[in-house]
C-alpha cells in the first residue's frame, strides 16, 4: 500500500506512509499513527523489515527511516492528511519517491520469495 505524496519534495510521487516521530512518542506508535493519518488504516505492526540511514536519501536532510511490517485491522482505505492517493500496488509504480523502489522490492524478495 502507497500514498500519492501532496507535498514537496517528491510531489505526486508514490511513497511508503511514514512521517516524523512526534516528541515522546515510540517509533511503534508513530508508524501506528502515520498509517492512520495518511491511510484511514489501523493497522497492527508485525515486525521490522530495515533501518535506512543512508545520509542524503531524504532532500530535507538527515533522515533515519524505520520499516515495519504491518498488517490493516481496521478502518477503509482512502488518502488523507499529506497523501492525495492511497492504493495497494503489487510492485512497486514507476513513479515513486525517495528511495522507497529499493525498500519495497527488498521487502516483497524477504517475504514473497520461495526459500
Amino acid at each position: 500500500m502507497l500514498v500519492k505524496r501532496k507535498l514537496e519534495p517528491c510531489r505526486g510521487q508514490w511513497a511508503m506512509p511514514g512521517g516524523m516521530v512526534d516528541e515522546g512518542e515510540t517509533t511503534e506508535a508513530a508508524a501506528i499513527r502515520e498509517a492512520k493519518e495518511e491511510t484511514g488504516l489501523d493497522v497492527k505492526l508485525l515486525n521490522i523489515e530495515r533501518v535506512l540511514s543512508e545520509p542524503k536519501r531524504d532532500p530535507r536532510g538527515r533522515s533515519i527511516s524505520i520499516v515495519y511490517r504491518a498488517e490493516p485491522v481496521g478502518g477503509e482505505l482512502r488518502a488523507d492528511d499529506d497523501a492525495e492517493d492511497a492504493q495497494y500496488f503489487r510492485k512497486a509504480p514507476d513513479n515513486i519517491a525517495f528511495d522507497h523502489r529499493e525498500v519495497i522490492e527488498w521487502c516483497l524478495k524477504a517475504c514473497c520469495s520461495p526459500s
